[in-house]
């Protein structure tokens, strides 16, 4: 059986016991209710036999039956989940534990075999064996490519696999099985099923947040470990300020190539020049189109206008590359020529224009939802004191929202800073120090994308030069997503 049938397996086990702990609990009701129904003593009177209230004892003088004795302490479907959970969860665990460390496992017994077979074998050539055993065994290499001795090794290597796929289902049923059992002689009508499945949730929860923490640590540190790598091989003074950036360097001996240059510099003010046309572009339609939805349109319109604006925020980057390398760098081109001046097909004017285009969006979402916020009665109070519409939104709401659009505005420039399609297919790669937005310029991103595509060597300096890019990249949107806390907190008012 393949693991994900076993996993769906398990989830179908799990629905099962779901309704069967919902079954389990309505009989321990009726049972209990059956039970109270025998205790309750009769007294005659003169129509026949009157009941006698559980917490009264004149009659009886036995003492009272407590309410909370006989009080369902949580929901059916609670009970249900509690038994369904431990029915999946422990099996899911190991599964995910066992997944983790078998790898592990393997290559330890694949590489005591293997020294077995072969004898005292250098590290070198036991990583090779091993990738041919397991190219081998996964049909991506044909066996009479390989040594009798490396058949050898993929017939144990399948024995591994085949006893693994055999225990891991075994043990892993047993825990499902054991959880039932558990779960199941715990539902009672006092269980407090829902505090239970409450600290599941809370454990899901924090293991989310720890996988969301550690993932960041993950990324940050590998990235510092290889930029680490590449200043070993460059300076990074060279790195930070120099002026020429050229990573084609020969990384294995024979191959054509330069000597290599790493100066950020060019890709830095392509970054920079390409993000701030597309500003010019955004912010001002954007933020203007925001203030008529919220202040000026009809409800009709409103419905109209803002699911037309956001369609943007829809169309894929590679279109906009496309819309922009087939009809806006041609047509500036064409009109460059008109007016006498000399326009590159590919232009960092072309890339930030389009690139304006698609942020559009969320600056005007993200504002519009910030001026929507703003109290009612700021609004009031400006129309008593005679302002009329426009000296509202400029004196008034503007400075109410400048925190929540100054958010948007940063935002969009991180994700102007990260672009990456539209600058390949309209601004090019060449990596030109200019400040004409004529000429054809690149980005940090599009040169990440060059030099970890094609032919390459991860312990050269011209793919480790993209791990570098990514760090600098990185403080780049830290410095941005910090720059935009920082107004948020000056410039933010509570209203009552």
């Amino acid at each position: 059986m393949s693991l994900s049938l076993y996993i769906m397996t398990l989830f179908g086990l799990a629905v099962f016991s779901y309704f069967l702990g919902l079954k389990r609990i309505r009989s321990v009701v009726a049972q209990q209710v059956t039970a109270q129904q025998r205790l309750v003593p009769t007294v005659p009177t003169e129509t026949g036999q009157a009941p006698i209230s559980p917490t009264d004892t004149t009659e009886t003088g036995h003492a009272p039956i407590s309410p909370t004795d006989t009080k369902q302490h949580s929901v059916d479907h609670f009970h249900g989940l509690f038994l369904a959970l431990y029915v999946f969860l422990p099996p899911m665990l190991l599964i995910i534990i066992w997944q983790a460390c078998a790898p592990f496992v393997t290559n330890y017994l694949l590489e005591t075999q293997l020294v077995t077979i072969f004898g005292t074998l250098s590290q070198g050539a036991l990583n090779i064996q091993i990738a041919q055993v397991k190219a081998v065994y996964n049909g991506s290499l044909a066996a009479h490519m390989v040594s009798e001795q490396t058949t050898l090794g993929v017939a144990y290597y399948a024995r591994i696999q085949q006893t693994f796929s055999i225990i891991l289902p075994v043990i892993a049923t047993s825990f499902a099985v054991v959880g039932f059992m558990f779960a199941y002689r715990r539902i009672a009508l006092r269980f407090p099923a829902r505090r239970h499945i409450e600290k599941i949730a809370i454990w899901f929860m924090i293991a989310a947040s720890v996988i969301a923490i550690l993932a960041t640590l993950g990324i940050i540190l590998s990235l510092i470990f290889e930029t680490l790598r590449f200043f070993g091989k460059v300076p990074i003074s060279e790195f930070l300020f120099g002026l020429h950036w050229s990573p084609q360097i020969a990384i294995r001996e024979g191959q054509a190539g330069g000597a290599g240059a790493f100066g950020a510099i060019p890709l830095l003010v392509g970054t920079f020049m390409i993000t701030l046309i597309a500003m010019f572009v955004a912010v001002p339609i954007g933020l203007m189109s925001a203030i008529y939805l919220s202040e000026y349109a009809t409800q009709n319109i409103r419905d109209f206008v803002k699911p037309a604006i956001e369609i943007l925020a829809g169309i894929p980057t590679v279109v906009y590359g496309f819309f922009a390398a087939l009809w806006v760098a041609p047509f500036m081109r064409d009109m460059g020529a008109a007016l006498g001046l000399t326009l590159s097909s590919e232009s960092a004017l072309a890339a930030g224009m389009v690139m304006g285009i698609m942020i559009i969006p969320i600056i005007s979402s993200l504002s519009d939802d910030v001026i929507n916020a703003v109290p009612q009665s700021l609004r009031d109070g400006a129309a008593a004191l005679g302002a009329t519409k426009s000296e509202t939104v400029k004196q008034v709401i503007l400075p109410a929202a400048l925190p929540g659009i100054m958010s948007a505005i940063l935002l969009a420039i991180s994700r102007a800073i990260g672009e990456t399609m539209i600058v390949v297919m309209a601004a090019g790669v060449a990596a030109n120090l200019t400040a004409n937005p004529f000429e054809a310029v690149t980005t940090v991103t599009v040169q990440i994308v060059v030099l970890l595509t094609g032919d390459q060597e991860f312990d050269s300096a011209k793919t480790l030069a993209a791990f570098a890019l990514g760090l600098l990249l990185f403080f780049m949107t830290l410095a941005l997503n910090i720059l935009a806390l920082r107004i948020v907190r000056k410039y933010s008012e509570n209203y009552e």
